[in-house]
């Protein structure tokens, strides 16, 4: 039977690198944001990203039809890990996560806002994914799962031991080549790679922590705050 491994992740919190982790994998397939294309044309978040055209133009628009056909399609490793944006859950029936593993993927507010408004400048909550992981986690203890919540810090600080946990979870064996790969993209990449993934291109595993010592910029405070409150509140509950 397949395992397919959905992580929920925000933006900017080294899902990609995640990703890179897990295709090392032999036994694992890797599967890029599929339902970002869905979330584009859900909402007016085509008007700021950056690429929107040809994502929707690359990808499947129909949500439904991507929990069908790619989510629960066939594929010829034992392993699927889905990288996945939260925000991207539009108008979606999330009855299917009753039969996919889910992780979610959060990271201190400061450390994420100051590397995403780079790219989408001014923000809105939802692009966030802050409200939607902690809905997530409401929603999957109510059909009986405990989702496994990872910090993006804690994986930077000791990624053996946070693979090992993650793999643990999921019920695979731990690998260790998951802790290195080749610089440069990965076929798997979706087409708003050269928007988004310029560090992790440039990587060979997990960058060392570094905390940010950057100012919060007057214009998001407000909706920094917000975002702590709701990341205070899942990772009170993340144990």
């Amino acid at each position: 039977m397949v395992k397919r491994i959905c992580v929920w992740s925000g933006p900017r919190n080294i899902s990609t690198a995640l990703m890179y982790s897990f295709a090392q994998r032999k036994d694992t397939t890797v599967v890029d944001e599929p339902l970002y294309a869905h979330y584009l044309t859900s909402t007016h978040a085509d008007e700021y990203h950056p690429g929107a055209e040809e994502v929707i133009d690359d990808q499947e628009n129909d949500g439904q039809k991507v929990i069908d056909e790619v989510i629960f399609g066939d594929y010829d490793t034992p392993v699927v890990f889905f990288k996945h944006m939260t925000h991207h859950l539009v108008d979606l029936d999330w009855s299917f996560m009753k039969d996919t593993i889910n992780v979610i993927l959060t990271r201190e507010p400061k450390e994420m806002l100051t590397s995403f408004i780079k790219q989408i400048p001014n923000p809105t909550l939802r692009d966030t994914g802050y409200p939607q992981h902690l809905e997530l986690m409401e929603y999957l203890k109510s059909i009986g799962q405990t989702p496994l919540v990872i910090d993006s810090k804690e994986v930077l600080i000791n990624p053996r031991k946070k693979l090992s946990e993650f793999c643990e979870y999921v019920g695979i064996p731990f690998d260790e080549a998951m802790l290195s790969w080749q610089a440069g993209a990965r076929p798997e990449d979706g087409v708003w790679a050269k928007h988004w993934y310029h560090n992790v291109h440039n990587s060979i595993g997990f960058q060392p922590h570094q905390p940010k010592d950057e100012v919060v910029p007057e214009h998001i405070r407000e909706l920094y705050n917000r975002c702590l409150e709701y990341y205070n509140r899942l990772v009170s509950r993340k144990d």
